[in-house]
């Protein structure tokens, strides 16, 4: 069969196809030829089809059907009135008999080469996007009856293609058969968002990435831009095919522009194919291009640069390259630093500028930098382009390696693997696994096929040729172009799947594949675009909404709203992409609400971003780090400390220099620490703030339960704790009293240990002289009086009371007695709570102040008075001062208020006002709660920074020879004062 044989034969084949002819209409084909361009150039050729489908002889209708390719522009039907009288004739067709016929004449451009002398063969050439132009026209003329005079009327329309007709089956059973893979059922899509949920939290508690599909990696991006940030700035972006280059300026003008400049620069083929140092060579020579086109004296530049690969974060301008994506191959970067190698380049090749690479950023991260707003605070980026990849703020205690550190981190999800570990071989068809066999990493990047763009077109192109091999659509034609990668686009498919004009764009499209398609075949075509773009849309909403589950669930919220950072073509595309994720993210997590922000400006606007963000925290640390100087003590401060305290301890315990120390050094006439052979029931006092508490000791052996406790809070009103004696006392019997009836032990008798959390001088271990008021209390008659007298005449005033007080302890007594109970080698008491004190167990014969020499007895410091003689001035800060000057007890226990809770939460006040007048926080603005006095409580300050680390590895340094275990006081002060009982009671 000739050339022109087997084209005739694919012509009449496609026609005796077409829907809605009937059977018996008669098809003829008269083909008119005429060249319309230089035959020396290019032959193009009109090709005009006759069809007459007559069914009924008595009535006519003529239609032209025309394309056109030879100019620049469509062929508007307007234009068609001007066809010349010549070329109606040749469309004409062989007369008719009767009045009425009908027939149509279909016409389009058919060119072929003149190259070789003498050949006349045709084909259909497909043309590119942008030289081809097409319009399809219909004239119509109808015949009327023969008894009334003829009259012709031309009508000029566009045709829109429209749906199939009901009557007819558009999709054959065999395709909706072997597509019906790509429609996912919400089961499944659930399937994928718990697969997906999963798998982040797995990788999340994984440090080593190896097995899991996902790579969660941290991007030491911790801060969003909070619009105070100033400066110039340079963002550059790398792409797969260009590199983009723009500079942004910040200034406090919020009306001037930020973006001054941007440029994109094609990668020439010579760097695509090159290695990993020239690419960064180029990317260094885009950037002095850039910049000498500008007219700007700035000589120094911060740069953020968007870096779309996988990469290992060690800081935000320290990361290595992990993988190539996105078919880029450049060797010579695996294992070497991103930021040093574009550094190198750059000192290189920009050496008239001062060029500082300060961030590193994923293209995802860059695309949440550049939308992030106080209005709209995105928490992920999403990018939907020619691959696929989300990332997204994460609490930074969860992040593996990242340790204990409050506050937030984003994390690049890498999410285009996803699947890699079979967590979606059962949504795979069998047009996925031909496309997956012929890429370039079979078996990878699972999601990304089935989402990203590059892969969506790809798939549509594979699973029509296949189809088309099978014979299911165009007659089993296949052509060059059907077969060669990379000519199907994604606007192809969103035109195709337009619903106005989608089956015209199919026909065009095909028609540019040089298929000659029918109409049931375009209308296949699009249901297969249709099936697959929706497919990834859907596919992306589940793995969006198995995201937005983690976030809400480590949030502890029943309900989130969020915003959701998004760059791509994908979704800038078409709405009904959009319109997909909107719905499908509604139905699978409905109590997730999700606002969608369009990046403007790109991932290398984020970069940018990213590198004023680091810009500004730098400066604010520079100006933090001077505020808190004087807060940093050196070893050498720290070595004098200790020796000045250990010459006042010295001095304490000296019988001639005791009255002249500040660390008083009380002998508290407990001698003895537990045994475990107590055994009984005591009551407890414990009294030490503005709360107190009232205990039941049960001491039992370690067989019976050993020691167990009942208890009730009562508080100690402001107004009581700065009367006097009697109503503070009184206050403290009447609740003892509640104590007593609601447990029924009125009347018992029972031993009592009395924790009195206030300076004493103590005669005997019953006996205690309050030597002075501290931790807010300032009763009147107290001062120089036995407190535990005070206590006992409290009693007498009230009727039914029996208690027997057997000592007074000091709360740091107490807290090593509960200890010691558990380890006798417990041997130290220290408080730091509201206030700060410590105890220890001394041999007599140091303590100068109590008769004898024999045994042991446990020493009160009271070292909260330490530095009362100004030795401290050396360590006090300005906020320190403050804090002093507006205590009730102004240049008393100066220690105190460097160490203790009651005071902290003011320093920190101080500091974080001297911060923000600096605007280094909250940006420059002060509030009046944070100029409101005692705002921030012991707790708050404890949760913030883990104490006990910091205080034994600073033992650790200060005393080396010593081995120094903590001991955690669970049961408080409380239980010490009633083992105290216990034991004075068992000697």
């Amino acid at each position: 069969m000739s050339s022109s044989d087997h084209r005739r034969s694919r012509l009449n084949a496609s026609g005796s196809n077409m829907s809605g002819f009937s059977p018996s209409s008669r098809v003829s084909f008269v083909l008119n030829t005429s060249a319309e361009s230089d035959p020396s150039i290019e032959d193009t050729r009109k090709v005009s089809f006759l069809l007459d489908a007559s069914t009924d002889r008595h009535h006519s209708s003529n239609t032209l059907f025309a394309f056109n390719t030879t100019g620049p522009r469509a062929i508007d039907p307007l234009e068609m009135n001007t066809i010349s009288r010549h070329s109606r004739e040749s469309f004409r067709t062989p007369k008719q008999e009767h009045d009425n016929a009908s027939s149509s004449f279909v016409s389009f451009a058919i060119s072929h080469s003149s190259g070789a002398q003498g050949s006349r063969e045709f084909q259909i050439t497909p043309k590119s996007r942008t030289n081809i132009t097409s319009s399809f026209a219909s004239f119509s003329k109808t015949g009327l009856d023969s008894d009334k005079k003829e009259r012709e009327m031309a009508f000029v329309h566009r045709l829109a293609p429209r749906r199939a007709s009901s009557k007819v089956s558009p999709v054959s059973d065999q395709i909706q058969k072997r597509i019906e893979g790509f429609y996912l059922s919400k089961e499944k899509l659930l399937q994928v968002k718990d697969a997906m949920l999963a798998a982040m939290e797995r990788c999340l508690k994984q440090k080593v990435k190896e097995g899991n599909s996902l790579l969660m990696l941290p991007t030491y991006v911790c801060a969003m831009p909070d619009d105070t940030e100033r400066g110039d700035f340079l963002g550059l972006e790398l792409y797969y095919n260009q590199a983009k280059v723009l500079l942004l300026q910040l200034t406090d003008n919020l009306e001037e522009p930020e973006i001054l400049k941007k440029k994109s620069f094609p990668l020439p083929e010579k760097v695509m194919s090159g290695n990993g140092e020239q690419v960064f060579e180029f990317l260094a020579q885009c950037l002095a291009t850039f910049l000498s086109g500008l007219n700007i004296n700035t000589k120094f530049f911060p740069l953020g640069f968007s870096f779309p690969f996988p990469c290992e974060h060690t800081s935000l301008s320290q990361c290595k390259l992990i993988r190539w994506s996105m078919n880029c191959r450049w060797p010579g970067m695996e294992e070497h630093d991103v930021a040093q190698m574009l550094q190198i380049a750059i000192n290189q090749y920009c050496k008239d500028y001062q060029i500082e690479v300060l961030a590193i950023v994923n293209n995802t991260v860059g695309i949440l930098l550049s939308c992030s707003s106080e209005t709209e605070p995105c928490d992920i980026g999403l990018l939907l382009d020619f691959g696929t990849n989300c990332c997204y703020m994460e609490e930074t205690q969860r992040i593996v390696g990242m340790g204990d550190d409050a506050g937030r981190m984003c994390l690049n999800v890498e999410w285009g693997s996803f699947g890699n570990s079979a967590e979606m071989d059962d949504l795979l068809t069998e047009f996925d696994l031909i496309m997956d066999k012929q890429s370039t990493d079979q078996g990878k990047h699972r999601f990304e096929k089935l989402v990203g763009s590059k892969h969506l077109c790809e798939l549509v192109r594979v699973t029509l040729a296949n189809l088309a091999e099978k014979g299911e659509l165009f007659n089993g034609v296949l052509t060059p172009t059907l077969l060669t990668k990379g000519n199907l686009e994604l606007q192809d498919i969103v035109e195709i799947i337009d619903d106005k004009v989608g089956l015209a764009k199919a026909k065009n499209f095909l028609l540019r594949l040089g298929l000659v398609a029918s109409n049931q075949d375009c209308f296949q075509v699009q249901q297969i675009c249709q099936a697959v773009f929706t497919r990834s849309a859907n596919l992306c909403a589940a793995g969006l909404a198995g995201l937005l589950t983690h976030i809400r669930t480590v949030q502890g919220l029943s309900t989130l709203k969020t915003f959701v950072a998004v760059d791509g073509e994908l979704f800038e595309s078409q709405t009904q992409y959009r319109e997909i994720l909107q719905q499908i993210l509604k139905s699978l997590v409905p109590e997730c609400t999700v606002h969608f922000v369009l990046s403007e400006n790109g991932s290398g606007y984020g970069a940018a971003l990213a590198a004023a963000v680091a810009m500004r925290l730098r400066g604010q640390q520079k100006g933090m780090a001077q505020i808190l100087a004087p807060f940093q003590l050196s070893m050498v401060d720290l070595e004098r400390l200790q020796s000045l305290m250990r010459q006042e301890m010295e001095k304490g315990l000296g019988k001639e220099t005791h009255d002249t120390s500040i660390v008083r050094m009380l002998p508290t006439y407990v001698r003895h620490l537990p045994d475990g052979t107590e055994r009984g029931d005591f009551l407890a006092l414990d009294l030490g703030g503005t709360n107190f508490r009232v205990l039941l000791v049960q001491v039992q052996s370690k067989e019976e339960g050993g020691v167990h406790m009942t208890s009730e809070i009562y508080t100690v009103p402001l107004e009581i704790a700065q009367s006097d004696a009697e109503k503070l006392f009184g206050h403290i019997v009447s609740c003892m009293v509640d104590f007593h009836n609601k447990h029924n032990i009125l009347g018992r008798g029972l031993p009592l240990g009395f924790t009195f959390s206030f300076p004493c001088h103590q005669v005997s271990l019953d006996k205690g002289i309050l030597l002075r008021w501290t931790k807010g209390f300032s009763a009147e008659g107290c001062v120089g009086e036995d407190a535990v007298a005070l206590l006992k005449e409290a009693m007498q005033r009230t009727p039914d009371v029996d208690i027997d007080v057997v000592a007074i302890v000091n709360d740091t007594v107490g807290t090593m007695m509960s200890c010691a109970y558990g380890d006798p080698k417990c041997e130290v008491g220290l408080i730091v709570g509201t206030g700060c004190n410590a105890c220890y167990m001394e041999e007599m014969r140091n303590i100068g102040t109590v008769e004898g020499d024999e045994g042991r007895m446990c020493v009160n410091m009271e070292w909260g008075a330490f530095g009362d003689d100004g030795c401290l001035e050396h360590y006090m800060t300005s906020f320190d001062k403050k804090v002093d000057a507006h205590s009730i007890n102004a240049g008393q226990q100066r220690y105190e208020k460097l160490i203790s809770g009651m005071y902290l939460g003011e320093i920190v006040r101080y500091i974080l006002l001297e911060l923000a007048s600096h605007n280094i926080i909250f940006k420059g603005r002060e509030s009046s709660i944070l100029n409101t006095k005692d705002i921030f409580p012991t707790k708050f300050l404890s949760s913030v920074e883990d104490f006990s680390k910091k205080l034994h590895d600073t033992v650790a340094q200060l005393a080396p020879n010593c081995t120094v275990k903590f001991l955690l006081s669970e049961d408080g002060s409380g239980k010490g004062a009633a083992l105290i009982a216990a034991v004075a009671a068992h000697t």
